[in-house]
């Protein structure tokens, strides 16, 4: 059963227009089984929500994450720190409302890794994520190639 959300501004990412924070583990759960697409410092998950689940449908919905592997919990915070910073300053651009996303911090690579360079990451990420999947021709049906 989905729980009805409270729209308090609470809920409301400080200073981002329009994106909302995902809190709640079968979020967390249902965008690991969405779209998944690796960068040099981060794991981008990304799904487009159903039109039954109770969230605003314009809405952009971001959560964060970095694991013990990330380091000690100074090393975390500071991880997950520069995902939220990255993530105020694309997702209002990039993404596309009705989706969310959750951004997993990498060991080593994301608190360390040049801001610009993390934004860079999160725009391709965002731009692969958001384009067709498909590549070339369906495949023959009969498996062997005409002559």
């Amino acid at each position: 059963m989905i729980k009805a959300p409270l729209l308090k501004p609470a809920a409301l990412c400080p200073d981002a227009a329009g994106l909302l924070r995902i809190k709640d583990r079968p979020d967390f759960l249902r965008a690991a089984r969405a779209r998944k697409q690796p960068s040099p410092a981060f794991l981008l998950q990304a799904r487009r929500r159903a039109e039954t689940e109770p969230w605003p449908a314009e809405a952009i919905r971001v959560g964060f994450t970095c694991s013990k592997k990330v380091g000690n919990a100074v090393a975390r915070n500071r991880a997950k720190r520069r995902l939220r910073e990255i993530a105020r300053l694309c997702l209002p651009h990039l993404g596309k409302p009705g989706w969310d996303y959750v951004l997993i911090g990498k060991a080593g690579a994301t608190a360390t890794r040049d801001f610009t360079r993390l934004q860079d990451d999160l725009r391709d990420a965002l731009t692969r994520i958001h384009t067709s999947r498909r590549r070339g021709p369906p495949p023959d049906p009969a498996g062997a190639p005409q002559p």
